[in-house]
């Protein structure tokens, strides 16, 4: 049984590998689907498949290019005012309002040729704005050097589960990728909760966590990480985790 606090943070590096393959395996994915799935309702209720993957390659936009991400910054932040909602709600409604009128062709596109200038992004924001504090709205604040390293490869992988499901696909898993993903969200769900626990997760990105006391749980590591996004279901000790 793995303690959470023996589970390493994810830092630059190692996501420069996990986003990368996660943006392979969205690729993939996005090139086999029909006509008809994209446009299948996903579990987010403004979204089908192809204006999730609008917001995808927005964010992967505002990675590459500094000038684009503060545009997006101040136009979502200004909407999310008017609409009374979180400020990342007007960011993505920002991303998909300018990419909607694109075809599927060319979202698919857009997200190749931007895909490897987004991690490239991502890598070489710089020491001081890295630790710039921005809104979490699960934990109040974090650090944009987080939102960076960890929380933009949560939001494309969980949209890949989003995007299979709603599909009816299988979700592409391994234990070196996926399950390196779920034991972040582990490790930082046990940080905010801070609570004792054994947690057992099925499934090819499982695992077993815990302190070795506490409520214990068994569920599988993908219905874990739904749950505790907030798409339903109800997550361990009731405390849900941003992606």
């Amino acid at each position: 049984m793995t303690d959470p606090t023996d589970i390493p943070p994810i830092d630059r590096d190692e996501m420069v590998v996990l986003a990368t393959e996660e943006y392979r395996r969205l690729l993939a994915l996005f090139e086999d689907l029909s006509p008809a799935e994209w446009q299948t309702q996903t579990v987010c209720d403004d979204w089908d498949v192809r204006l999730m993957v609008a917001h995808l390659v927005g964010a992967a936009e505002g990675n590459a290019s500094m000038v684009e991400n503060v545009r997006q910054l101040a136009r979502g932040t200004r909407l999310a005012k008017r609409m009374g909602r979180d400020q990342i709600d007007g960011i993505n409604a920002v991303q998909v309002a300018d990419r909607e009128h694109l075809s599927t062709e060319q979202l698919v596109e857009r997200l190749r040729e931007v895909a490897p200038r987004a991690v490239t992004g991502r890598y070489r924001t710089p020491g001081l704005m890295r630790r710039i504090s921005v809104p979490d709205p699960v934990a109040g604040r974090l650090s944009l050097g987080h939102l960076m390293d960890v929380i933009y490869t949560r939001d494309q992988w969980l949209h890949r589960v989003d995007i299979s499901r709603a599909t009816g696909r299988e979700v592409e898993l391994t234990a070196n990728h996926d399950g390196r993903i779920v034991a972040d969200v582990v490790a930082e769900w046990a940080r905010l909760h801070g609570r004792p626990f054994e947690l057992v997760l099925t499934g090819l990105a499982g695992g077993k966590y815990g302190t070795g006391s506490g409520e214990s749980f068994e569920l599988d590591a993908v219905d874990f990480c739904w749950a505790a996004s907030g798409r339903g279901g109800e997550v361990p000790l009731g405390q849900k985790v941003l992606f």
